[in-house]
């Protein structure tokens, strides 16, 4: 790209990429902390709210309990803490209106290319608009596109699908005109789709039949936490969130490091509960005992026993078994069993896509982040003024969004405060020979991550070169931890060969 299109481009201080959950987020703690830093947001669709704008699937809700999955700084007020998705979508949207973001939003602008010179100490940004390209120049990229790609599902090939004669559907693209009263639906998938999908449909389809390869964990939570709704009556608002915050996150972690140290009894526990519910309708054992450990996929919510309730009423079924074909009025599954449907819902998964599907260069150079190694699961190693905001597999997502935004902010008045323009984490070149390369994603099989992890930078097995997906220690890594810590090298225009002396 040429010189006159770095000069002519519209110029901010800081470019955060979406306009989601993330999004959000991090313009209110850069608008708090960085006051001093001019800041934008390209948003690829025409609305903000992200996954919560996109997704309209009957049921559409949280996974995680919304005094966790809500910010740091805005209290959930609503009576269910298990939200559905209309709710969350009110809940961010009125955020960014609270603290006026909406205006610094430019919708439908979808970033392709992003060019970092070192020279400048800038980005230069390459976004489709209306099918134009137009350009924008920032020092500082905050990455908050989401994980997985918004303009493909994932979708199996299965044989005969063209000879359905029904409606096929996949939940990512969730026709306004399907009307599946009085109808047969097939829902293939196991995890949290299927299971919201499930309940709500049977509410009015004739049946609703869950096809899976394979079982998955469930657990069952009350939509309404009792405990949260007294304390925000008698306490403040915002007290009242951080006491329920605390406990839902310790127990979380809780949980979770009971199912690293002593998975049987975890998973023991989880299938009592699932033979409470519902009895002998369903043969648990078979279709809700996965053969691994419970946490090595993510959990799925059924708030209120709403699955259970529909599998014993009889309006909804589960199979657990392959699917040999499709065929023109169902599908056949791999013992044989013909199921009948008018509609069938591939509720089978999302395409994960790394940072929105951006190429990048730096000085001229594209970058392939599977070579690289990830600096604390946010920065990638030699890539300037970047930073993706991924959250948690094992909790809820805007916890690490919102420790990832506070360092951003640390790290930018860093730079305010020393002069610096440029920030890259640099690993030493024996340390990145010898310590062992893990996914950035370890210990974690679902299909969705096994399938994107090979194009991921990799995380090791030394601090800070690890993505831990653990609070406790992310909150000391990005709260307490010095900024400048010997692998994140901040540099100025003026000083660039004395600072990078720190990693030979």
């Amino acid at each position: 790209m040429s010189n006159n299109t770095r000069e002519t481009a519209r110029h901010t201080d800081v470019m955060i990429v979406g306009a989601g959950l993330s999004g959000v987020g991090a313009a209110v703690h850069l608008q708090k902390n960085c006051p001093n830093r001019d800041y934008m947001i390209i948003e690829r669709r025409a609305a903000i709210g992200g996954t919560w704008d996109l997704f309209k699937y009957p049921g559409i809700r949280s996974d995680s309990d919304m005094h966790t999955l809500g910010y740091n700084f805005k209290p959930w007020k609503a009576e269910k803490a298990i939200a559905d998705g209309p709710a969350i979508w009110d809940y961010v949207n009125e955020t960014a209106d609270e603290h006026g973001i909406r205006e610094r939003v430019q919708f439908n602008h979808k970033l392709v290319t992003a060019e970092w010179s070192t020279q400048t100490a800038s980005w230069l940004l390459t976004v489709e608009v209306g099918g134009e390209a137009r350009y924008f120049t920032c020092h500082f990229l905050l990455m908050c596109a989401g994980y997985y790609n918004y303009d493909a599902g994932h979708q199996p090939e299965f044989d005969g699908r063209d000879d359905f004669q029904g409606r096929w559907v996949h939940p990512q693209f969730w026709p306004e005109d399907l009307d599946y009263q009085g109808k047969k639906v097939i829902v293939i998938g196991s995890g949290a789709t299927a299971m919201t999908l499930v309940p709500n449909m049977a509410n009015d389809a004739e049946k609703v039949t869950m096809v899976q390869r394979s079982p998955t964990y469930v657990v069952s939570r009350p939509s309404v936490d009792k405990v949260a709704n007294f304390l925000r009556k008698v306490l403040p608002s915002s007290w009242a969130y951080g006491l329920v915050r605390f406990r839902n996150t310790l127990w979380q972690q809780i949980i979770y490091k009971q199912t690293r140290s002593n998975p049987d009894r975890v998973a023991q526990n989880l299938l009592g509960e699932v033979e409470k519910a519902v009895g002998d309708v369903v043969d648990v054992k078979k279709h809700f005992t996965p053969t691994y450990n419970p946490w090595d996929q993510r959990l799925c919510l059924v708030p209120d026993d709403d699955l259970f309730t529909a599998l014993r009423s009889g309006k909804a079924d589960v199979v657990t078994d392959t699917i040999a074909h499709v065929d023109a009025d169902g599908l056949v599954t791999g013992s044989g069993e013909h199921i009948d449907a008018d509609i069938i819902v591939s509720a089978t998964g999302i395409e994960l896509l790394n940072l929105g599907g951006a190429e990048f260069t730096v000085d001229g150079k594209p970058v392939n982040f599977a070579d690289e190694w990830t600096y604390k699961g946010v920065m990638c190693s030699n890539i300037p003024n970047m930073v993706q905001t991924f959250g948690y597999i094992n909790a809820s997502w805007t916890l690490r969004a919102d420790l990832t935004a506070e360092w951003v902010c640390r790290v930018l008045n860093h730079m305010e405060e020393f002069g610096y323009d440029q920030a890259t984490p640099r690993i030493p070149e024996l340390l990145a020979k010898t310590m062992e390369k893990r996914f950035w994603i370890h210990d974690f099989s679902a299909g969705y991550m096994q399938r994107m992890m090979p194009k991921l930078p990799r995380q090791g097995t030394q601090m800070p070169w690890v993505n831990p997906q653990n609070y406790r220690v992310d909150k000391k890594m990005f709260r307490e931890s010095a900024v400048s810590d010997g692998a994140l090298i901040f540099t100025s225009s003026n000083n660039d060969s004395e600072q990078l002396k720190q990693v030979s």
